[in-house]
């Protein structure tokens, strides 16, 4: 059986977050990653007693990471982790995770399309539960790809019973203390899915806020290439098999 996370504090949202590690996976978003990098900073010592920005470079081939480096020299609370090759957005949640040392961890997508104002809202909820994930309300995508992402939320409630409305959003705030030594093995976009199922499978709460999604400005989405939409696909047929592996195994220990 799955065992109840103990949580830090009472059921009331913080005033402000003890300690927040914010990381941004970030793959040739040289046009965005300075503005969002400066807008969630802003956030972040509003609700936040202490922070670190972390940006992961997940090798751009534009001067993202050049932008990172000086971003990280002029501000102590900005860490640079680099990708020498791209490794997927799996891989750049991973590293992001790894790095993180606050109480509390936040994924934001480096792209520019959410809203800092919006991190309010997240902490609000943070006290109810042990996840807070944004869901996009109006999201400001093709039709094609409105349409992708519902029906992939709906393929992952129904395989892995993920009450998630929005599983790939890219805004997300956790407690850190339950993501230690969660094994994550996806490099692409299953990523999502695996974490959350894990995290739900040791007994973590998870709550949904609406958050706004900004038009895309600058660079390219990679989401919908065929290459990463053929290895969500590879992932997801080993997650379920490991995970199907995993809850036989606890019902034989009586875990």
């Amino acid at each position: 059986m799955s065992r109840r996370l103990a949580s830090p504090s009472l059921n009331l949202a913080p005033a402000r977050l003890t300690g927040l590690s914010i990381f941004l996976p970030a793959h040739n978003e040289e046009a965005n990653l300075e503005h969002v990098v400066e807008g969630l900073g802003r956030a972040a010592a509003q609700w936040a007693l202490d922070y670190e920005l972390i940006v992961v470079n997940d090798g751009s081939r534009d001067r993202t990471g050049e932008i990172a480096a000086r971003l990280a020299k002029a501000d102590s609370r900005v860490r640079s982790v680099t990708h020498t090759v791209n490794r997927g957005y799996g891989a750049a949640v991973k590293s992001g995770l790894q790095a993180a040392r606050m109480p509390y961890v936040m994924l934001c997508d480096g792209d520019g399309q959410f809203d800092p104002a919006d991190f309010a809202r997240l902490v609000e909820k943070i006290g109810q539960c042990d996840v807070v994930v944004g869901r996009r309300v109006n999201r400001a995508e093709g039709l094609v790809r409105r349409l992708n992402g519902e029906l992939w939320s709906a393929l992952m409630r129904l395989l892995f019973g993920l009450q998630i409305r929005d599983i790939d959003c890219g805004f997300k705030l956790f407690r850190r203390d339950l993501l230690e030594g969660l094994a994550l093995r996806a490099d692409g976009a299953m990523i999502s899915t695996e974490l959350m199922a894990k995290l739900v499978a040791r007994g973590a709460r998870i709550c949904e806020v609406d958050v706004r999604h900004l038009p895309r400005t600058a660079g390219e989405p990679s989401g919908a290439k065929v290459s990463v939409i053929a290895r969500a696909f590879v992932e997801l047929f080993i997650l379920a098999s490991e995970l199907r592996a995993e809850t036989a195994k606890q019902r034989q220990t009586g875990a």
